[in-house]
């Protein structure tokens, strides 16, 4: 993580993290696929890399205790003025703490949490240094999206704990006013997550039929890349899998996958912004 000029948004993903067996083959994978260079981590967090874009630190990526046979997922970490505060919400709303509140030297203060449908997300209030925001730029995280049973609880549980505002979004069919589906085709259970009147964050239900093979609910981050077919193929020269083929959406191209770890992720072309009426 790096500092800023200004001080992060709370309630806004500000850093996206994963712990993984093999450090040194995910440093290799994911460096080689996103051009990503990297430098050593705070020392309190054990074996950990910050992920550099263009000089920035854009994501983490940490070496899971030997031993430990947890799925491999990207969490997001969402900015807070109080952590502390924030980490009383999670358990008061039907959340679980699991790591902190604890200092990171004098970067910020971070805690770990999981939703009330298991899915792990991060906490962080900014020390000396505040975050990377989510960009467009190559190699960077630029969405990030929960798979979950099912959008209605758990997007209540994300806007109390982060002020966040829940909405949800036409896909495959239309939804009215109530959210209720209609038209043609049955609509996606799919949620927004907006801040200050900007989206932040994706909630999908899905089913337990629908969450990734040897996962339960989690976070997925989508990439910024500059053609999602060659990183595509990228992706399964380095040892990945790639989950489908590239799709074409309004807010871009992209194409999901998993690392060799089996973390899931997703790369995107974001579309080029419409240009103002003038």
């Amino acid at each position: 993580m790096t500092e800023s000029v200004s001080g992060p948004t709370p309630g806004v993903p500000c850093f996206v993290s994963v712990m993984m067996h093999d450090l040194s083959a995910g440093r290799r994978f994911y460096g080689e696929l996103l051009g990503w260079e990297f430098e050593a981590g705070p020392e309190m967090l054990g074996p950990y890399l910050n992920a550099m874009v263009d000089g920035r630190p854009i994501a983490g990526l940490g070496g899971m205790a030997p031993g430990r046979r947890h799925p491999v997922d990207w969490v997001p970490f969402f900015s807070t003025d109080d952590a502390d505060a924030t980490t009383d919400r999670v358990r008061e709303c039907g959340g679980t703490p699991a790591v902190g509140p604890m200092d990171v030297e004098q970067a910020g203060r971070v805690a770990l949490a999981a939703d009330p449908l298991g899915a792990v997300f991060g906490v962080w209030q900014a020390g000396v240094e505040y975050g990377t925001p989510f960009s467009t730029r190559p190699g960077s995280p630029v969405w990030t999206e929960l798979v979950t049973v099912e959008s209605s609880m758990v997007s209540k549980f994300y806007s109390l704990v982060f002020d966040d505002d829940p909405r949800p979004e036409r896909r495959d069919g239309a939804l009215d006013d109530s959210g209720t589906a209609g038209g043609p085709g049955a609509a996606e259970d799919y949620v927004v997550l907006y801040h200050d009147d900007r989206p932040v964050a994706g909630i999908h239900g899905v089913g337990t039929a629908g969450l990734p093979p040897g996962h339960g609910a989690c976070w997925v981050t989508y990439f910024s890349v500059a053609d999602p077919e060659e990183a595509a193929a990228r992706v399964t020269r380095l040892g990945g899998k790639v989950l489908g083929a590239v799709q074409r959406a309004p807010f871009g191209e992209f194409v999901r996958a998993t690392d060799p770890e089996g973390a899931p992720f997703g790369l995107v072309r974001p579309a080029e912004p419409a240009p103002s009426a003038g």
